[in-house]
C-alpha cells in the first residue's frame, strides 16, 4: 500500500528519472563510466537500479545495488547533456535515502562526517589539523595511498606562504577607493563560512571579502550558521541536512541581502533549500538569496587589478558548472586580471574524484577518476589549477603532489585578490 509519504518521497525523487529513454547521451559524461565501461556505473544504468528499488523488484540489501549506487559521484555531469532534462540528482539522492533507512552509513563515512561538521568536534579536528598543516610534514608525506593522499590533501588546503604576510598586512580594503576603477554604491551580503571553507580555507573567505568590498560590497557573517548540509545528503541523510538547514535560515534572517557562497558544493546545497524544506516558504526565499562568489563579482565588473603574470588552467568544480549551470562569470573574473594566461585543458568539465566524502569511501574510483585529468594537466603544465570548491582544491591538490606536477592550486578569488593587492586597493 502506498502511502501519502511514500507518493511524496516519489514527486520529490524519482519521478524526475521519469523523462529518461534510455538514449546513452549521458555515458560519455560520467566518469565512472568512462572509468569503469559498465553500464551499471553510468547514469543510465544506475537509472535501472534506482527503478528496480523503487518497484521493490530490488532489495536495498542487494550488493549490486549498494555498489553502483555508492560508485556514483553525483557530480551531475550527466544533467546538462540530458535531451529530456532527467534529474537524475534528485533521484539519486532520494534512491541513497532509501538505502539509509535500510542499512548504516559505513563507519569511515560516518566518522569523517562527525569530524568535519559536529559543531562541537569539528573545531577541536580543525584546529589539529592547521597545526599539523603549519608543520610542513603533510606535504613532505604527500602521495599516493589512503594515508599519504590523505597527507596531501591537507597540504593542499595551505594558502600560498610567500604572499600570507603580505595579504594579513593588506588585509583591510580603503574606504576611500581610487579613481584607477570605477566607484561603486556601497551594499551589503552576508558571507556562508561553511564546515570546512571555515576550519582549512579562511584565506579564501578573507580574499573574497577583500574582493567584495572593492566591487562595492561590505561583507558580514551572521553569527549561528552551521554546516550547509551538503555531505549529509550526498550520504543519504537528509533529516540531518534538514536540521542544519532550518539552523541556517533562521541564523541568516529574513533580509534581502545576498548570501556568498565561495564553495560550489554549499552554494548548490543552499539554492536548493527550497526543496529540502519543501513546507517552509522562509527556505525559499533564502535559496533565492544565494549566490556564488563568481556571480556577485561579475555583476559588478569586476574592477580590473594590476597585472598577475601566471599561467592558469581552471578546473570548474561540478557543483558549480553541472549543478548551478555558472560558467560565464568564473571568466568574468579571469579576464580583470590583466597577463593572466588561461590555457584551456581538454575535458575539464569532467569531475576530478572528490565528491565530498567519495574520495576517502571509494579511494580506488576517485584515482581512476582523477588520472586522466592530471594527464591533461600534465600536458598543458600550469602554474596555478583554479578551482572553486574545497573538495576539489585537496583532491587535485593532492593529485598534482602525488604525480609530481609542479602546479598549485587556488581558489579563483585568491588570484584576483593577488591582482588587487598589487594594484594598491588595500591599506
Amino acid at each position: 500500500m502506498t502511502t501519502t509519504a511514500d507518493a511524496l518521497e516519489r514527486d520529490a525523487g524519482f519521478a524526475a528519472l521519469d523523462a529518461c529513454v534510455h538514449c546513452g547521451f549521458c555515458l560519455q559524461a560520467c566518469p565512472t563510466f568512462l572509468a569503469t565501461g559498465d553500464e551499471a556505473d553510468s547514469p543510465r544504468g544506475r537509472i535501472e537500479l534506482i527503478r528496480s528499488l523503487e518497484r521493490g523488484e530490488l532489495s536495498p540489501h542487494d550488493r549490486s545495488v549498494v555498489e553502483h549506487l555508492d560508485r556514483c559521484l553525483g557530480c551531475r555531469g550527466c544533467e546538462p547533456v540530458c535531451p529530456s532534462g532527467v534529474g537524475y540528482g534528485r533521484g539519486l539522492e532520494t534512491a541513497r535515502a532509501l538505502l539509509m533507512r535500510q542499512r548504516r552509513l559505513p563507519w569511515m563515512a560516518r566518522a569523517a562526517l562527525a569530524t568535519m561538521t559536529m559543531p562541537g568536534l569539528s573545531p577541536v579536528v580543525y584546529a589539529f589539523a592547521r597545526a599539523l598543516r603549519a608543520t610542513g610534514f603533510p606535504r613532505l608525506l604527500a602521495g599516493w595511498g589512503r594515508a599519504r593522499f590523505a597527507m596531501g590533501m591537507l597540504a593542499a588546503t595551505r594558502p600560498d606562504g610567500k604572499r600570507r604576510k603580505e595579504r594579513e598586512r593588506d588585509g583591510r580594503v580603503r574606504s576611500n577607493t581610487s579613481v584607477a576603477f570605477r566607484p561603486f554604491p556601497t551594499l551589503a551580503a552576508h558571507l556562508f563560512r561553511g564546515c570546512i571553507m571555515d576550519g582549512l580555507f579562511s584565506h579564501v573567505h578573507d580574499a573574497t571579502v577583500r574582493t567584495l568590498g572593492v566591487n562595492g560590497y561590505e561583507v558580514s557573517g551572521p553569527a549561528g550558521q552551521v554546516c550547509c548540509g551538503a555531505l549529509h545528503v550526498h550520504a543519504g541523510l537528509p533529516e540531518e541536512a534538514r536540521t542544519l538547514a532550518r539552523r541556517n535560515v533562521a541564523a541568516f534572517g529574513d533580509g534581502s541581502e545576498p548570501i556568498v557562497v565561495n564553495s560550489a558544493g554549499c552554494g548548490a546545497m543552499l539554492k536548493d533549500y527550497g526543496h529540502l524544506l519543501h513546507d517552509d516558504p522562509r527556505a525559499r526565499a533564502f535559496a533565492e538569496r544565494v549566490r556564488d562568489v563568481s556571480e556577485l563579482l561579475a555583476e559588478r565588473g569586476p574592477a580590473p587589478g594590476a597585472p598577475v603574470d601566471v599561467r592558469i588552467s581552471y578546473d570548474p568544480p561540478c557543483h558549480l558548472l553541472h549543478a548551478q549551470r555558472i560558467a560565464e562569470p568564473p571568466m568574468a573574473l579571469f579576464r580583470a586580471i590583466p597577463v593572466l594566461q588561461l590555457v584551456q585543458t581538454p575535458d575539464a568539465a569532467q569531475c576530478c574524484g572528490s565528491a565530498g566524502l567519495f574520495t576517502l569511501v571509494q579511494p580506488e574510483m576517485s584515482r581512476a577518476v582523477l588520472a586522466p585529468k592530471l594527464a591533461q594537466l600534465r600536458q598543458v603544465a600550469p602554474q596555478v589549477v583554479a578551482t572553486g570548491n574545497p573538495g576539489c582544491l585537496m583532491q587535485l591538490g593532492a593529485g598534482l603532489q602525488a604525480a609530481r606536477i609542479s602546479a598549485r592550486v587556488q581558489h579563483p578569488v585568491e588570484l584576483l585578490d593577488e591582482s588587487y593587492r598589487r594594484a594598491g586597493f588595500y591599506a
